[in-house]
């Protein structure tokens, strides 16, 4: 009987037998090409990371993960260490062209990009807006959006003379997928916010006595997260003061402990600050005081009577 199958003279890969039947007995065949990617590599990429290979977007590939998981294939999510940039699709250069050309919405999105950043994109670079278009399923639009985002926040920090970088866009776009920025109005929300948040910095730093600089990404980190929990900068004002006290200059960690444990009091403007954080031991003595002078005035009036 003739040979059913074609022989390469490719590497082979092996499938043990149990594993052959978890895949036939589940009969899912997404899971199946999942398992046959990953075994190409050896195993040693994370299985999102494979989403340009099979061409999948992100829902399929991770359903497909799921899958392997639940029969006992891969490891454990929480065994697999993914940082946002670990886990984008690797596209080929025939992937990229083959969308270049499929897609006018895609081709006009390369343009405005090359346009806004004024050069030429590179392979890999399309690859980065390819990654953020199918497979975290950004819009062309939204896509545009964080392109210019980000372009006017390396500008604003460095100067008109510096560009972002793919890098840096293709991070910002993760975190956008992350916060579940993927239509236009979300991004025109969150734009708007992000520009309030921007204009108020000043405020803060003048209250941490830093001057007119512009805070350091380190430091605009912790002026966002205060500012996302609430607190206007007389009470930042408050906790520099009392971090100054205890540690002769200003200590961002300590400074943010103070508010953290404010915050999870809910005291947030200064008027509560001032009346949630006084010791209860202190006001104890004051109220005794108070009744007993209250006692004594009483005695007072029996006895005139």
């Amino acid at each position: 009987m003739a040979n059913v199958l074609v022989h390469t003279a490719d590497e082979g890969v092996t499938l043990t037998a149990q594993a052959v039947k978890r895949l036939l007995d589940k009969g899912d065949g997404d899971a199946a090409l999942l398992y046959l990617a990953l075994l190409r590599h050896h195993g040693s990429v994370p299985p999102r990371s494979l989403a340009g290979e099979l061409r999948w977007d992100r829902p399929r590939i991770e359903t497909a993960e799921e899958t392997l998981r639940v029969l006992g294939l891969i490891a454990p999510a929480e065994d697999i260490p993914l940082e946002p940039a670990d886990e984008k699709p690797a596209y080929q250069r025939a992937d990229i062209a083959e969308r270049l050309e499929g897609s006018a919405e895609f081709r006009g999105l390369t343009a405005e990009v090359e346009k806004k950043l004024g050069k030429k994109l590179t392979t890999p670079d399309v690859g980065v807006l390819l990654g953020l278009n199918d497979y975290l399923g950004l819009p062309a639009d939204v896509i545009y959006l964080l392109v210019c985002h980000c372009d006017e926040r390396v500008r604003r920090r460095y100067g008109e003379g510096r560009r972002p970088t793919l890098r840096q866009i293709e991070k910002e776009g993760y975190a956008w997928a992350r916060m579940g920025i993927d239509t236009q109005r979300a991004a025109v929300e969150y734009l708007k916010k992000y520009t309030e948040r921007q204009g108020a910095l000043p405020r803060y730093m003048q209250a941490l006595r830093l001057g007119d600089r512009l805070p350091v990404a380190s430091e605009e980190k912790y002026l966002t997260a205060w500012q996302e929990m609430g607190f206007p900068p007389e009470t930042v004002a408050l906790a520099y003061d009392k971090t100054v006290l205890k540690c002769h200059e200003l200590k961002w960690p300590y400074c943010n402990g103070i508010l953290k444990r404010w915050h999870a009091a809910g005291l947030h403007t200064l008027e509560e600050v001032e009346r949630g954080d006084r010791p209860a031991a202190k006001a104890q003595p004051e109220q005794s005081s108070a009744g007993e002078l209250r006692q004594y005035v009483q005695s007072l009036h029996r006895n005139r009577g």
